[in-house]
């Protein structure tokens, strides 16, 4: 079973649910088929162009998380991770591509619930890119990451 639409990236789901730390506690990370639905719209709506876009199959670190490895994570408790709705990108082993051209290729061609520029250094490249893609009512939500005090705060990206 994969992710890939018709003229897609090949996306397998092992390589969607794959998670070092469920593996370890041994946390099943199996999407319902809602989730997996979710998590097709999210690849065949921004992954995939985007990957054609940039010309490279981009690796990711983060796509489905089950409620319980979302727990086991500190995740958010409304992380859209778990609904199948979000993925981290991450191109940093990438020598032709920046986390920076993600998030801007994301932010300026395609539509998406919410976009998160993680943790930027003082060159504004983040860590990497949360974007997120629902079947309906995508708020084109922009934000940055960054540590205050310890704590992951949230602030709006200023765009036009």
């Amino acid at each position: 079973m994969d992710l890939t639409n018709k003229v897609g990236v090949k996306l397998t789901l092992a390589e969607c649910i794959k998670s070092e730390t469920a593996i370890r506690r041994q946390i099943d990370n199996t999407p319902t088929q809602e989730h997996f639905e979710a998590m097709f719209l999210l690849a065949t709506k921004v992954y995939d162009p985007l990957c054609k876009k940039l010309g490279a199959k981009l690796p990711f670190t983060s796509f489905y998380r089950s409620p319980k490895l979302n727990r086991a994570i500190g995740g958010s408790a409304n992380s859209q991770h778990s609904k199948g709705q979000a993925m981290d990108i991450d191109v940093d082993s990438m020598a032709s591509i920046t986390n920076s051209v993600v998030f801007n290729a994301i932010l300026n061609l395609f539509e998406f619930d919410q976009l998160i520029l993680e943790f930027p250094d003082k060159n504004g490249n983040p860590a990497w890119v949360h974007v997120s893609y629902k079947k309906s009512g995508n708020r084109k939500q922009v934000l940055v990451a960054s540590k205050v005090n310890g704590k992951t705060v949230y602030t709006h990206y200023p765009h036009g």
